[in-house]
């Protein structure tokens, strides 16, 4: 999939719009044949009036006067007006299946179209960087893809396509018009530049703050998100009341801030109002005048003020459009800033290469953007195949920030050293094969809503209930399944927040080892089980990974000491390396953690 740059609202509309524009076309088609038939009773009405009523020549087209001749003229339908009455209802069944087929186009393009949006922006958001994940908040971009995506529906399928009819309408409406009436009709024209003046003033307005309600209703969506999605933190640290205050207090603003924008739509249709009666009024009034002095017959004059009554909602419909133009654009920008935002993207010729080999870190220095100093410095270190390493560091010595950038989520620029896999640069390698063989798991593990068997096999979709059932034994996990009462088929709460810490690392292990990767990263993965469960799974796991490199970041030593190579890291450089028995002779920093723990387990076992 390649990065695609949108430059105008109007090429991401259009975009999208695929898949969904021949709906859109019929109900264009059908909206104009409402449009036409929706003049066509005032005229017959008209007529009646003036020609089968009264003795007035008829005003209708030649070709319907010679049909009207030929069953006998105006005086068989003065005796039949049934026929009138069959011909307006006539018009009104055509004028129902068009209405209905109007609709049903629209609904099917408008559907298809927000499908093609929601598929497209979840698409592009999964393939975005881990950064870009980073810096934007997680409700804000649940909103755009939600509130934004059904504004902008909203917008083409209820008023850009009715604005095909509208223009119909008005166009003939006025050419009807004119043939009753010149006078009338400019006396009727006049308030249209009015009516679309004033509503380009409100455009302006309205965007603005339109723009202001939709960011606020992201701050409030990635409130209430936050505190669903970190209730357990809540609770446990009593922050419910300063979190509902906090909750309150934003969604205080963004209610004021949606009565100012209310505020601003009442007088824009206040404004419409008035100058809307005006023009019924003035037509109303003129016409009885011109009608007083014989300049238009009583049928002419019916005829016009349909006419006027149809258009006035039209023109209104117009300001709408441009009032509402201003919402649909603030929605489409912002869908714009996710569909811009350049996805992770290979070259063409990406290797995928055999994992199985040293994995070399060669002079790699790292600083986050806008960072004020360097996470990595000057790193170098070889990780033979199949071996196991440790790596121990403090909170923030760059322990994660390694793995992270060995499995790309992390780019690492040119000029900031390379990591090899073999004789490969990583660089060169398809992101997705990489990942598809770097096993990861987390100190905090991320879990779905779904069975256990469904979370253990989430990467693995073809493996089977004896492969989860091994990854579980290998992981420590199958004990605790045994004691649910639904087994494997044990549902799982959102983020895993129905199991305990242990319980959700170790689930994360066994996702991890039912694919068997070739690279097997645990990121202080066994921080939360006790020790002699950590023991367990690290001798199982020594039996089970066959020929795969496992790296073991941790902050207990327990974890790492019969690792065939120890990293000790501090401040984001390697002050130590080598095995357990080498790095307790050399008296540094990983003798002094190990005597402290040592201590501390003395302390507790006694």
């Amino acid at each position: 999939m390649k990065n695609r740059k949108y430059g105008t609202h109007t090429e991401m509309v259009f975009y999208f719009l695929r898949g969904s524009k021949r709906y859109f076309i019929a109900a264009v088609i059908f909206a104009a044949l409402l449009s036409l038939l929706d003049l066509i009773n005032p005229k017959i009405v008209g007529f009646t009036v003036d020609s089968i009523l009264g003795d007035k020549p008829s005003s209708l087209p030649a070709f319907i006067n010679t049909w009207i001749d030929g069953i006998g003229g105006t005086a068989v339908l003065k005796e039949n007006l049934w026929m009138i009455a069959l011909a307006i209802v006539a018009v009104a069944l055509l004028t129902a299946v068009c209405r209905f087929s109007f609709r049903v186009c629209n609904s099917m393009g408008a559907e298809t179209f927000v499908q093609t949006m929601r598929n497209d922006l979840f698409g592009h958001i999964m393939r975005l960087p881990f950064k870009w994940h980073s810096e934007n908040r997680t409700g804000d971009i649940i909103q755009r893809c939600t509130s934004d995506v059904e504004q902008i529906k909203m917008f083409v399928s209820e008023q850009l396509t009715s604005l095909f009819r509208v223009v119909v309408l008005i166009v003939l409406s006025v050419v009807f018009m004119l043939n009753i009436s010149v006078k009338l009709t400019i006396v009727s024209g006049v308030f249209i530049p009015l009516i679309i003046g004033y509503s380009f003033y409100f455009h302006k307005k309205i965007g603005g703050q339109f723009r202001i309600v939709d960011e606020e209703e992201g701050k409030l969506s990635s409130i209430a998100q936050e505190n669903l999605t970190g209730v357990r933190v809540v609770r446990a640290f009593g922050r419910e009341t300063y979190e509902r205050s906090r909750f309150e207090k934003q969604n205080h603003f963004y209610t004021n801030m949606w009565i100012r924008l209310m505020q601003l739509m009442a007088a824009f249709w206040s404004v419409g109002d008035l100058f809307s009666y005006g023009q019924v009024i003035a037509v109303m009034v003129y016409g009885v005048m011109l009608c007083v002095r014989g300049e238009i017959t009583a049928g002419d004059y019916i005829a016009f003020v349909q006419y006027n009554n149809m258009i006035r909602w039209p023109i209104r419909m117009l300001g709408r459009v441009i009032s509402n133009l201003s919402k649909a654009g603030i929605s489409i920008d912002r869908l714009m800033y996710i569909m811009n935002s350049d996805m992770e993207e290979d070259s063409e010729d990406a290797l995928k290469p055999d994992l199985k080999q040293d994995i070399t870190f060669d002079n790699v220095s790292y600083t986050y953007e806008n960072g004020t100093h360097e996470i990595l410095s000057d790193i170098s270190f070889t990780i033979k195949a199949g071996s196991t390493v440790g790596i121990l560091g403090g909170t923030g010595s760059g322990k994660s920030t390694l793995m992270y950038l060995l499995d790309r989520l992390y780019d690492l620029p040119e000029e900031n050293g390379r990591i090899m896999i073999g004789d490969t640069d990583i660089r060169d390698i398809s992101r997705e094969y990489l990942r598809e063989n770097i096993g990861m798991v987390l100190q905090e593990p991320y879990l779905f809503s779904r069975s256990l068997y469904e979370n253990i096999r989430i990467a693995a979709r073809e493996k089977g209930i004896d492969e989860v059932r091994e990854a579980a034994r290998i992981a420590s996990l199958e004990d605790a399944i045994e004691h649910f009462k639904e087994g494997y088929e044990t549902f799982v709460g959102e983020r895993g927040v129905t199991l305990s810490g242990g319980q959700k690392q170790r689930t994360a292990i066994a996702q991890m080892l039912i694919r068997k990767p070739p690279i097997m990263i645990f990121d202080d993965s066994l921080s939360a089980v006790d020790a002699e469960t950590d023991a367990k799974i690290r001798t199982a796991l020594k039996k089970n990974v066959g020929e795969s490199t496992v790296i073991l970041i941790g902050h207990r030593i327990t974890t790492l000491m019969n690792a065939d190579q120890i990293i000790v890291m501090d401040k984001g450089r390697i002050t130590e390396s080598g095995t357990h028995d080498e790095l307790l002779k050399n008296q540094g920093i990983y003798r002094q953690i190990y005597d402290l723990q040592m201590q501390q387990s003395e302390e507790v076992t006694a």
